[in-house]
């Protein structure tokens, strides 16, 4: 599986970079940043350095620097004043591409029609405006897995949305509606019930690098959750891109709320049971392609995974 990944560094992005790499039947094509848990040009510096870190060679684009129609807001408050826990370290030797992440992402598309799957694991941004510049998208990549969402849990941002489609939710919808095939949602509903407890991450080496990142990001989680450990959200979104196989899956047509006071940002569906003649119209229209939205996943398997894969060398 030939990967362009799509993301916000932030912990929980970098530990689905360490995921990916440890998959022997996966490659990192390239990678996009974009505002969201840190601003852009923060998002790009730590998508280089975990480059270099991990000895990937591919190319890293700067993407969208805010949302297509809110001000931006960010989360250092999650991630630390750097996006990597206070563990960000120096700048690194590797520079960044000159094209957009949008543009990384259509060209990419373009050039191997069919062949190459993306991991989309911030706000949507990049993927909305990589529609614009080629609209035949859906069309052009295989797989997409999307981190996002908050079905029939409450959300994190807000009561009702996940912070991901939160942070954009025009670009969300538009690639709701854009009509991929192969779409895949992992949101809320199965990453907080992966939370990975205290003992977990104290299995790690000491000088195990995501260990030192994740003390920040376990602290943020257990200021409020009750329990030590964090939800690792964005791994396991790549974990079921690889291996779709650890999650069962709802299958609906799905768009985010725009619109509400309180529920602005949200993914919905019109689950209801509609007879045939019944009166009532779908919320959702049936014009949408159908996505896939994981509802369970096999989380002791993917924890063993994800630590294996952050104790490689």
């Amino acid at each position: 599986m030939r990967i362009i990944v799509d993301a916000d560094p932030g912990i929980d992005d970098a530990l689905a970079l360490y995921y990916l790499r440890a998959q022997a039947d996966t490659e990192i094509v390239a990678i996009g940043t974009v505002h969201g848990n840190v601003p852009v040009e923060q998002a790009t510096a730590n998508a280089l350095r975990l480059v270099e870190r991990l000895g990937l060679d591919v190319p890293v684009a700067m993407g969208a620097a805010k949302p297509l129609a809110q001000p931006l807001r960010t989360a250092e408050d999650v991630h630390g004043q750097d996006g990597l826990g206070g563990y960000a370290g120096d700048e690194a030797e590797v520079v960044r591409t000159d094209e957009s992440a949008a543009e990384q992402i259509a060209g990419l598309a373009r050039r191997n029609p069919g062949t190459l799957s993306l991991l989309a694991i911030g706000p949507l941004t990049n993927v909305a405006l990589a529609l614009q510049i080629e609209p035949r998208l859906p069309e052009l990549l295989g797989k997409v897995v999307v981190m996002g969402g908050a079905l029939n849990v409450p959300g994190n941002i807000t009561s009702h949305a996940e912070a991901n489609f939160w942070h954009d939710p025009e670009a969300a919808d538009l690639v709701l509606a854009a009509g991929f095939e192969d779409l895949t949602i992992v949101g809320l509903d199965v990453t907080m019930a992966s939370h990975a407890p205290q003992e977990w991450l104290d299995a790690l080496p000491q000088d195990c690098y995501p260990r030192q990142i994740l003390g920040f990001y376990a602290d943020f989680y257990g200021s409020f959750l009750g329990k030590k450990g964090f939800v690792p959200h964005d791994p396991l979104a790549a974990a079921i891109l690889t291996r779709p196989e650890l999650a069962s899956y709802h299958e609906d047509r799905f768009a985010i709320e725009l619109t509400g006071r309180y529920t602005r940002g949200k993914i919905v569906a019109d689950q209801r049971f509609l007879a045939p003649g019944s009166p009532f119209g779908r919320d959702v229209t049936p014009e949408r392609t159908p996505a896939k939205y994981a509802t369970e996943a096999d989380h002791a398997t993917f924890l063993d995974q994800l630590r294996h894969a952050v104790t490689q060398p």
